[in-house]
């Protein structure tokens, strides 16, 4: 069965996290994706927080299955000719360089059209035109300047940063979203174009529910926040939604770290939820029968919840929530999920097989295409399809070995 990229080049000139995360998705969907690396290091995180001495991390190898690496000595004259000669032969063209470190090496967005015209360049940067520019962006630096910091965590403490990586993965997928419209035009323009997408501008885009609320809070409270007093922005809510639908997570046993669940209270739900907490009386007390009634009560309804969901784990009040439709989830840490069997029949978690490291569990794609499925394979060495992709280019096996003892390649 073919793949839906099948026959798409892409030259992978990105590092870490957020240029990776896409190519890693296209190639999941067949694109070839070339990963250009410097010789003797390769991608930074090769080396971070490795265990396993001598092997590839888990950082690297999460980032980048499915692609080959070929390594180029970008200051090098020959090196810059192979990425020449790839560029020619590749179909889109993804970086996240810190501001203008491809420029200044010669490979401007001029240059790389000059060499294709069909070429689409992606460009992941921090900031996007304006006084930050310049600066250069982590993870935590995005979800701070996009918004997201200080909408998260609890009315009395500080801003706080989200464990899922909003910042740079979620670029990485707004990245990819842009090359495929762009791949899309050029099968009706025959032109390639330039992809910009800054990590503060992704970030803020999926906080787009607080940018609402922004413009809600100046005409005073927000009734369906828990916070007690308003200034004049978004303020931390805890583990409300902000939607309109009052929710929290509740203690469960055993009573460990993890051991919660997260209820929401519906209108239809307040009736199911009062049986089996005991509570009929409160199906039909004026005080706590309608959502008007409920709403300067939520504490106190999510504490007589919480009554009953202590005698029960968290997956025991899923089931019975479930049972009479009442929304919840259980508080899954990572280790619930790393041994839950279902992700591996479904191929959200995959075990792959690693010539240095062995074995190991590799998140896998989370889109799903009905003609185009999904093999995950093993993310490459350092430098491993060098010579493939060389000998694919033209070079002769004389040329390969000369441009490794000059440090081209």
């Amino acid at each position: 069965m073919s793949k839906a990229l099948e026959g798409v080049r892409i030259l992978d000139m990105s590092h870490v996290q957020a240029g990776p995360t896409g190519t890693q998705l296209l190639a999941w969907m067949g694109a070839d994706v070339i990963k250009v690396e410097m010789p003797g290091r390769g991608d930074i995180t090769r080396g971070q927080l490795q265990d396993v001495n001598g092997a590839d991390s888990l950082y690297f190898t999460m980032l980048n299955s499915n692609k080959r690496s070929i390594t180029v000595n970008l200051k090098s004259p020959k090196g810059k000719a192979v990425i020449e000669a790839l560029v020619k032969r590749s179909d889109i063209i993804v970086e996240n360089f810190g501001p203008g470190v491809l420029d200044r090496q010669g490979f401007t967005w001029e240059r790389f059209q000059e060499l294709n015209p069909r070429v689409i360049y992606a460009s992941i940067k921090g900031f996007g035109p304006g006084p930050y520019v310049d600066c250069k962006a982590y993870e935590n630096v995005a979800q701070c300047m996009g918004g997201a910091a200080s909408t998260t965590g609890w009315e009395d403490g500080p801003p706080t940063v989200t464990g899922a990586q909003i910042g740079d993965s979620g670029t990485g997928v707004h990245t990819i979203a842009g090359i495929l419209a762009a791949l899309y035009q050029r099968e009706r323009t025959g032109k390639g174009q330039r992809v910009e997408v800054a990590m503060t501008d992704a970030v803020l885009n999926l906080c787009r529910v607080k940018m609402r609320d922004q413009q809600r809070v100046v005409k005073g409270p927000l009734s369906e926040y828990p916070n007690k007093e308003f200034g004049d922005a978004v303020p931390r809510a805890g583990n409300a939604s902000g939607g309109g639908q009052p929710g929290a997570a509740l203690r469960c046993a055993p009573g460990g770290p993890n051991d919660y669940v997260y209820v929401i209270i519906q209108p239809p739900s307040w009736e199911p939820l009062m049986k089996l907490c005991g509570r009929e009386e409160l199906i039909t007390d004026p005080g706590f029968a309608t959502p008007k009634a409920r709403l300067p009560k939520i504490p106190e309804c999510f504490s007589i919840i919480e009554k009953w969901t202590m005698t029960k784990t968290k997956f025991e009040v899923m089931a019975a929530l479930n049972e009479v439709d009442v929304p919840c989830g259980p508080i899954l840490s990572m280790k619930d999920i790393y041994e839950d069997k279902s992700l591996y029949e479904r191929g959200m978690l995959v075990e792959v097989d690693h010539p240095t490291r062995g074995r190991y569990v590799q998140v896998g794609s989370p889109i799903n295409l009905s003609d185009s499925p999904v093999e995950v394979k093993r993310s490459p060495l350092l430098g491993e399809h060098t010579d493939e992709i060389l000998g694919w280019l033209g070079y002769d096996t004389a040329e390969i070995a000369a441009m490794h003892k000059e440090g081209a390649v």
